[in-house]
């Protein structure tokens, strides 16, 4: 089938309860099939919704799909070990055979560092180094890191990653973070629990740093996570996004200040405005009727993106 211009990646049912395995495998099939480029994780470790550990969830998906990216967006790397973390990452993008995007982040005040047996102090260095722990890991044959938390002399690891360079997205809000996303990373997507007016702000000063960085921002990934519903009764879709939100988010409001939804028109215009505002990607991120909005979302809004 004809796509547009923009690649757009679809968001993995992932927090159906109970887990519907035959949903995944079919929506995964599915999706390579209508030509989605990508399939998308969250992680959230603690939470009483049933969500499913994304590097495990994206293992399987490897397993049952061919051409299609996996991408994660985002783990919270400060709560895992690096060591272990490169390890994991790199045989999944073995598996995958090279089809692997890693979307990082830092967290926030949200992130419960204590239960995971992590200081919450000097959150910005631990996240930091532990991405050049990885780096190292990745493309050293013996690695050799000196920080002021991670000191590693002459440490094998193997295998390497499929691709001779494992993107890292990042997850970003504050000015701060966002130029740590460009100092350190291939991309930045923005959340899903953020508006469209903040990231068209937030892709403003993305640019504003790769200029003062003396980047190219053709090849920085640019990319929107967008929860949405298309049905023409607006009420309806908006209902149904207040629900989710309020078991996911713990916050039923946020539905209308962060979500798209309503007709497929009203909806590619919408879509439109953040691809006009700088986003290179979208997350498309249907959270109810996950297989009817994979299909109507390839028939009626990839192509005109």
């Amino acid at each position: 089938m004809p796509v547009g211009k923009t690649p757009c990646g679809i968001a993995i049912p992932q927090t159906n309860s109970p887990i519907d395995l035959k949903l995944i495998r079919e929506f995964l099939a599915k999706a390579e099939k209508l030509g989605y480029e990508s399939a998308w994780v969250q992680e959230q470790i603690i939470s009483d919704s049933p969500i499913l550990e994304p590097i495990i969830l994206l293992t399987y998906a490897a397993a049952l799909t061919s051409k299609v990216r996996l991408g994660t967006s985002v783990l919270l790397t400060v709560i895992r070990n690096p060591v272990q973390l490169a390890k994991s990452l790199a045989s999944l993008d073995q598996l995958s055979q090279g089809r692997l995007t890693v979307g990082v982040g830092i967290g926030g005040p949200h992130v419960p560092e204590k239960i995971f047996g992590i200081s919450s102090e000097r959150r910005a260095r631990q996240f930091v180094e532990g991405l050049q722990v990885m780096k190292a890991l990745w493309t050293e044959p013996r690695a050799s890191f000196s920080g002021e938390l991670w000191h590693l002399e002459n440490v094998p690891m193997e295998p390497k990653p499929f691709q001779k360079h494992l993107p890292l997205w990042f997850g970003a809000r504050e000015s701060l973070a966002l130029k740590r996303a460009v100092r350190h990373g291939d991309g930045w997507m923005g959340a899903g629990s953020s508006a469209s007016v903040d990231f068209i702000k937030q892709v403003g000063e993305i640019l504003r740093f790769l200029e003062e960085a003396n980047r190219d921002p053709a090849t920085f990934a640019i990319s929107k996570r967008v929860y949405l519903a298309i049905d023409n009764d607006r009420a309806r879709a908006e209902r149904r996004l207040r629900e989710w939100f309020g078991v996911r988010y713990k916050n039923a409001d946020m539905a209308a200040r962060v979500s798209i939804w309503g007709s497929v028109a009203e909806c590619v215009d919408k879509l439109g405005e953040l691809v006009r505002a700088g986003a290179k990607h979208l997350l498309l991120n249907p959270v109810f009727d996950e297989m009817e909005h994979l299909e109507l979302l390839a028939a009626e809004v990839l192509a005109r993106l």
